[in-house]
């Protein structure tokens, strides 16, 4: 009875992870597409949203503390309990992001832009996608998904690079600029930053299997 209370306690974690997983990729969609369409309402939502997520990760948080102190785990138990902990850190700090992407859009919603949007939205895609690969690997504890995430990290940091040196050609050419091209640099640096910690969900999927934890950065 112990064994199978504590395995359906473990399936609960799992579903937990994934479902504050699914509010994330849900903010970071929403935040980006508020951006891109001066959508100051959803803009909003994102940033009321946030309170939700990080009640999810309080309650995991405690969930697994309870697991640890209740049933003392071991081996890969052990290591299902830990990866759900540092998962859901993660998972806050992209939400976390999500909001200042929100931010950013309402500070400068109501301006026209400097430019059309074409290469955040394309960077963006790619941290979704990249998203949503970690939470893949996470499902189906697919080692060989988790190990691909690296090449896509590194086209992230190149179009970030990318990303980074047009608004700052904007900002020199007329300084009334500088405000938006650098929430502009902001969303970018936000968008990188997503993109590390999905791929440290997936070093921590490695983890879970192998019990070494390796860069993939």
């Amino acid at each position: 009875m112990n064994r199978t209370h504590f395995e359906k306690e473990l399936e609960e974690l799992h579903y937990d992870v994934l479902k504050m997983g699914s509010l994330v990729e849900e903010a970071i969609a929403n935040a980006i597409a508020s951006l891109v369409n001066h959508d100051t309402e959803l803009a909003q939502k994102v940033i009321d949203g946030d309170d939700r997520i990080d009640k999810m990760e309080v309650e995991i948080d405690n969930k697994c503390a309870k697991i640890i102190v209740t049933q003392q785990p071991i081996a890969r138990d052990l290591r299902i309990v830990l990866t759900g902990l540092k998962i859901v850190t993660d998972l806050e700090r992209m939400a976390d992001y999500a909001v200042d992407i929100a931010k950013a859009t309402l500070r400068i919603a109501h301006q026209k832009y400097i430019k059309p949007l074409i290469d955040i939205p394309g960077m963006a895609e790619i941290v979704r996608e990249m998203v949503k690969m970690s939470l893949d690997s996470y499902v189906r504890q697919d080692l060989d998904l988790a190990r691909t995430i690296g090449e896509k990290d590194d086209i992230v940091d190149a179009l970030y690079k990318q990303v980074f040196m047009e608004p700052l050609t904007y900002m020199m050419e007329d300084p009334r600029n500088i405000d938006q091209a650098s929430q502009f640099l902001f969303v970018a640096r936000y968008l990188e930053r997503i993109a590390d910690h999905a791929t440290n969900i997936c070093e921590w999927v490695i983890y879970l299997d192998t019990g070494e934890h390796i860069d993939l950065n």
